[in-house]
C-alpha cells in the first residue's frame, strides 16, 4: 500500500519508501544515541585518539588534559556504546578503538568534518594523505623485514585505516600489502644471489618467520623456487 502526503504540492511523489523507513524508529535512536555520545568534546578527543593508538587512562589524561577519573568516565560510556574496547595487561589496562565498521566509519567521519569545518586551525605544515603514504612507503622498505600491519601503520602515521589503503593505492596503482610484497620478492631474488646466504635467514630478511611460507610466497610470484631460482641465476 502506499503512502501518499496530505499536501502534494504538484510533485506526485511516492513517499512509501520514505515513510517506511522514518517508521522504524529503533534504527533513528541508535544513529542518535551514537551522534549523543560523540556531542562531548572531551568524549570526543579521547575516541580520537583511540582511532590512532591504544593507550592507558594515565597517557590519555595526560594528552587530554583531564583528570584520570574524568578520563575513566568518558572511557566507561564509549565503552558501553561498544565504540572501543579494552585489553589487561598485568595492572595497566589499554584502550583503543573497536575494529567494527561503525567504528571505522566514525574515523573517517571526524577526519573529514576536522578538515572542513575548521580550515583555519589545520596546522599548515600537517602533509596531505598521498604525502603520507609516501613516507609509509619509506618506512615499510626500510623494515621488510618485519610484519607491520595496517592498524600499526594508522597509528604511527595518524592516518585513517582507510584513508592509507584508498591513497597508497593511489599513489603507487596497487594494493600496500601487494606492493610490499613486490619489494620482498625482489629483495629476496637479490639476496639469492649470495650464496653464502641461507634460505633461512632470506626468509627472516624478507618479513618471514617461516621458511616454507617463504618458499611459497616465492614460487607463487616468479613461479620457481627459491633453490631452483638460486640454481638458474
Amino acid at each position: 500500500m502506499s503512502f501518499i502526503l496530505p499536501h502534494d504540492h504538484g510533485r506526485k511523489e511516492n513517499m512509501t519508501a520514505i515513510y517506511k523507513e522514518l517508521s522504524e524508529g529503533s534504527n533513528f535512536l541508535l544513529v542518535s544515541h551514537i551522534f549523543k555520545i560523540l556531542s562531548d568534546s572531551s568524549r570526543l578527543k579521547i575516541l580520537w585518539v583511540l582511532f590512532h593508538r591504544e593507550e592507558c587512562v594515565i597517557n590519555l589524561s595526560a594528552l587530554t588534559a583531564m583528570s584520570s577519573p574524568a578520563v575513566s568516565h568518558h572511557l566507561g560510556i564509549l565503552k558501553d556504546a561498544g565504540l572501543i574496547e579494552s585489553r589487561r595487561c598485568g595492572k595497566e589496562v589499554y584502550y583503543k578503538a573497536s575494529d567494527t565498521e561503525i567504528s571505522r566509519l566514525l574515523h573517517k567521519k571526524t577526519e573529514e568534518m576536522l578538515e572542513i569545518a575548521c580550515p583555519s586551525e589545520k596546522n599548515p605544515s600537517e602533509k596531505a594523505p598521498d604525502e603520507i603514504v609516501k613516507d609509509v612507503h619509506e618506512y615499510l622498505l626500510l623494515h621488510l623485514d618485519e610484519r607491520i600491519t595496517i592498524d600499526s601503520l594508522s597509528r604511527m602515521f595518524l592516518i585513517n585505516k582507510t584513508t592509507l589503503k584508498e591513497s597508497f593505492k593511489r599513489v603507487y596503482g596497487t594494493s600496500l600489502a601487494s606492493h610490499i610484497n613486490l619489494h620482498r620478492m625482489e629483495k629476496a631474488a637479490s639476496m639469492l644471489n649470495d650464496k653464502d646466504k641461507s634460505l633461512s635467514e632470506i626468509s627472516r630478511a624478507v618479513g618471514f618467520t617461516s621458511q616454507s611460507r617463504f618458499s611459497e610466497a616465492f614460487r607463487k610470484h616468479f613461479g620457481i623456487s627459491p633453490k631452483d631460482y638460486r640454481k638458474t641465476h
